[in-house]
This record gives structure tokens, C-alpha cells and sequence, in this order.
């Protein structure tokens, strides 16, 4: 009998020794086998932070006109006051259909640029004054670049949808200028406006083109400005030091 438990005992014993054996191999630290090199958790990746670019300003657009209009043009209501000295001279300010702008505000512009001590009445010899009604000496009229090509062409003038002209009683004021002026101004279109209306009423006054008188002084109102500088600088009034 005693021989039966020893027996018993050994097989035991010997056993758990198999069994601990088997659950150490490929691992010394006791962690089974078949998890070894194995992880749940993810290897951590740097992430380089990013710079938000900056939204640009929002850009008003330019200004967009028709290059045609109807042919027929709006006349400006009410009057303006006589102003200058000189001979008086009757004027009438229209806007052609088929633009945007108002002939009133046009005809303020006209008024207020006609009436300015720096204008053509500095020099004493012309006043100027917008009748509501009646006969007029010179009419000024807001049209589109074609309509400006179709009556200034009937006078052998080419102004190529660009430019503005004079012919006998018409000072044809071109849309794209009046609005965008020239390069030249870098944006200052109020006092290409003055450029502008100065220039043709000029002509119908009876003066002819002039050139640059030096550089850096301010371009003669009868200067071609649009074609060039030649160094001088802007200058919207026939006489600047007046005023």
C-alpha cells in the first residue's frame, strides 16, 4: 500500500514539471509564447501643425458699362446759375439710354466742374450757365464707346472705343473713361473726371493739343493724357494755381 502512494505522488509531481515547462518556452518572463511581440496599443506618430493661410481682402470689381447703348440720350432736368465773367455760354447735359447713370448726377458733375475757380472761367473770358430750357451753345453727353465711335467718326475723329472727342457743338464724354479713367491716375477717377470734361470743353473753347512742359510738373489740361504723361504729373484743371 505504501508503495502505491509514493507511486501515485511521483506521477504528480512529475506532471506539474512538464506542464510549467511547456508554459515558459520562448519566454523567460512567464508571458506566453504566443503573445510574444504583440501590442494593442498604436506607436504614436508625430503630426506637424499646419498655418491656416490668411483670406485675401475682398476686391470690389471695377465698374461694368454697355458697350453700345440706344443711340438716344436722356436730357438733364433743372438749371444751373451763371458762373464766370466772360461771354456766356449755354450748355446742356445729356446721358444716352441704355446706361446706368443718372443725367442729374451727371449734371453735377458737369456744374460743379464748369464752375470751379481752377476751370476755364479763371481767365475771365467765358462764363458758363445750364438754362432748363432753350437754345444752348454746346451740349455734353455721357454715351457709350460705340455711340462715342459713331458720332465722333462722323466728324473724322478715331477714337476706338477708347477715348472721348469734341465735334462742332457735341463734347462726347466716353462711359469706359468716365468710369475707369486711364493708368495713369492710379484709380483717382474724380480727378480724371475734371481731366476729361476740361480737355473736350477746351477744344470747343478752340484750344489745341498740348505737350508736357517739364517733368514732374502737372500735365496741361489740353495734354493727350491717355497717350502719355511724358513726365508730368496728373491734373484735372486748365489752371491749377487758381482757387
Amino acid at each position: 500500500m505504501k508503495s502505491v502512494v509514493v507511486a501515485a505522488l511521483a506521477a504528480v509531481v512529475g506532471g506539474l514539471l512538464i506542464a510549467t515547462a511547456g508554459y515558459a518556452i520562448g519566454d523567460n518572463s512567464g508571458t506566453p509564447a504566443a503573445w510574444s511581440g504583440a501590442s494593442s496599443d498604436p506607436t504614436p506618430t508625430s503630426v506637424k501643425p499646419t498655418t491656416a493661410k490668411p483670406t485675401p481682402p475682398p476686391t470690389t470689381p471695377p465698374p461694368t458699362f454697355p458697350q453700345s447703348g440706344e443711340g438716344t440720350f436722356r436730357k438733364a432736368s433743372g438749371s444751373a446759375k451763371r458762373v464766370g465773367t466772360g461771354k456766356v455760354l449755354r450748355y446742356r447735359v445729356e446721358v444716352e439710354r441704355g446706361l446706368d447713370e443718372d443725367p442729374e448726377e451727371f449734371a453735377e458733375w458737369v456744374d460743379q466742374i464748369l464752375a470751379d475757380p481752377r476751370g476755364w472761367t479763371a481767365a475771365g473770358q467765358w462764363a458758363f450757365q445750364r438754362p432748363a430750357a432753350g437754345s444752348v451753345d454746346f451740349i455734353v453727353r455721357l454715351s457709350t464707346p460705340d455711340t462715342v465711335d459713331r458720332i465722333c467718326g462722323s466728324y473724322g475723329l478715331d477714337t476706338g472705343g477708347e477715348v472721348s472727342c469734341r465735334g462742332q457743338e457735341n463734347v462726347i464724354i466716353n462711359i469706359k473713361r468716365w468710369l475707369l479713367a486711364i493708368p495713369a491716375y492710379n484709380g483717382n477717377v474724380d480727378m480724371y473726371r475734371h481731366t476729361v470734361v476740361n480737355h473736350e470743353v477746351g477744344h470747343f473753347l478752340g484750344h489745341r493739343h498740348a505737350t508736357c512742359p517739364g517733368k514732374g510738373k502737372p500735365a496741361p489740361v489740353m495734354q493727350t493724357h491717355i497717350y502719355g504723361m511724358h513726365g508730368c504729373v496728373p491734373n484735372g484743371w486748365p489752371y491749377p494755381n487758381r482757387g
